[in-house]
């Protein structure tokens, strides 16, 4: 029977638990897109296109790293500030101390990834639950922002200026104000990279493995503590390249900056089919909900509507990734006994599948006798599997509804006697 179990999917059955969490993010961004491009106005153009990478930057390298996290069975509520406190830093590194744009941005990069090893110590050694610490990773990297910027605004300089030329990563102008989007390239090879190391590595099989079953993979000899530590410094590395792109994006950064991000960078690795359980997740799929979330905002006020109602809709979308991924995990967790009716589909429909093959093989030969037999045999398996599966099926629940009807009886009359004798159920003194 066990070989009749494991064959018992359905090619449909094998899609929805498999395939259908994987394509609804990728056909909800074309729903999206093309009910924008029907509904609003001047939506579906090559400005559109810049508004919409540009929206998605910096908070799609947040999203790439927090899936790292969320892979993990953690969380990361301190990416958004600890982007906005590195950019600050480096502004004011170039602005008030006088520090070149190419030390500025190292700094950059220093501040987040100097975050994201404290994440991970607070996290994997010391033991603290992910949201506290996070939490309070967010709260400092907040106060240490404004304490080093004296809550003064820092700014970067202009692309027009030899030393502003770094924005041209993410966006080049030309003479004749052409723009060519050049961050979509980087933030593409950045889930590139990202992809490879979580499922061509070590590091990525042990962050999946972690978020699975961490008492398992201790037990079996790995260091998870390094492995997970490993996850809140990578998040801290794309923290530091979303700060470098905030940068670029937005001239002046202000203390108060970065606040909220962290939850868009959450909510694009969900939408994107990563699960807040631990031990599944693609970045692929985190850039494709990152798309989502920036089509709305820019979607929205070609139809007559605010970008603030961005929030609103990402919200119920986000809500209903989650109830997805509830509902596939379930789905997986559920051991299905097989009824007499369902194995006997099951062996039928082998025979069918073999019967099928050897009518290919008739053909193939030019024996078309053999295949003409064949396929009579075959129109009669699958006539004798509906009159016989159907006659199983009704006997099965007439069976089921015969033993409900069973139960329910015998529940009334242990309840007719309690109320009858109720002595007999008094609780003792």
């Amino acid at each position: 029977m066990s070989s009749t179990t494991s064959n018992g999917g359905s090619f449909a059955q094998r899609f929805r638990t498999k395939w259908m969490s994987r394509l609804l993010a990728p056909a909800a961004l074309v729903i999206l897109i093309v009910f924008f491009s029907f509904a609003g106005r001047n939506f579906f153009s090559y400005t559109t296109l810049i508004n919409v990478l540009d929206a998605s930057y910096y908070i799609g390298f947040l999203s790439i790293g927090v899936t790292f996290v969320i892979i993990t069975g953690g969380i990361d509520l301190s990416v958004g500030t600890v982007m906005a406190c590195a950019a600050l830093i480096g502004g004011t590194a170039h602005t008030t101390w006088g520090w070149s744009i190419p030390a500025s941005l190292t700094l950059i990069m220093v501040v987040a990834i100097a975050f994201g090893v404290l994440n991970g110590l607070m996290v994997a050694k010391l033991k603290l639950p992910p949201f506290i610490a996070t939490l309070g990773t967010m709260m400092i990297s907040m106060g240490v922002g404004s304490i080093v910027s004296n809550v003064r605004s820092a700014s970067f300089p202009t692309r027009q200026v030899p030393e502003g030329r770094f924005k041209n990563l993410f966006k080049i102008i030309t003479d004749d104000f052409q723009l060519i989007p050049t961050g979509a390239i980087i933030l593409i090879a950045a889930v590139v990279i990202a992809h490879v190391i979580l499922t061509r590595t070590k590091m990525g099989r042990y962050i999946f493995a972690i978020g699975s079953n961490k008492e398992a993979v201790r037990l079996s000899g790995v260091k998870v503590e390094r492995w997970e530590m490993s996850a809140y410094i990578v998040s801290g590395v794309f923290a530091g390249i979303g700060g470098i792109a905030f940068a670029a994006v937005f001239t002046t950064l202000t203390p108060a900056g970065g606040q909220g991000f962290e939850l868009f960078a959450i909510a694009g690795a969900v939408i994107g089919g990563t699960s807040l359980a631990g031990g599944v997740g693609s970045v692929f799929g985190t850039l494709i909900g990152v798309f989502i979330m920036s089509t709305l905002r820019t979607g929205l006020p070609s139809v007559g509507l605010q970008s603030h109602y961005q929030t609103f809709f990402t919200g119920v979308v986000v809500i209903g990734a989650v109830l997805l991924d509830i509902y596939r995990t379930n789905r997986a967790s559920q051991v299905k006994v097989l009824t007499p009716a369902d194995r006997y589909r099951v062996e039928m429909q082998q025979k069918i599948e073999q019967a099928r093959k050897r009518k290919a093989q008739a053909s193939g030969s030019g024996d078309t006798a053999a295949a003409a037999k064949v396929e009579e045999e075959i129109a009669h398996l699958k006539q004798e599997l509906r009159h016989t599966y159907a006659q199983m099926r009704r006997r099965e629940k007439s069976e089921a509804a015969r033993q409900a009807a069973a139960e329910r009886k015998n529940e009334h009359e242990i309840e007719k006697l309690a109320s009858d004798t109720p002595d007999l159920v008094k609780s003792p003194e």
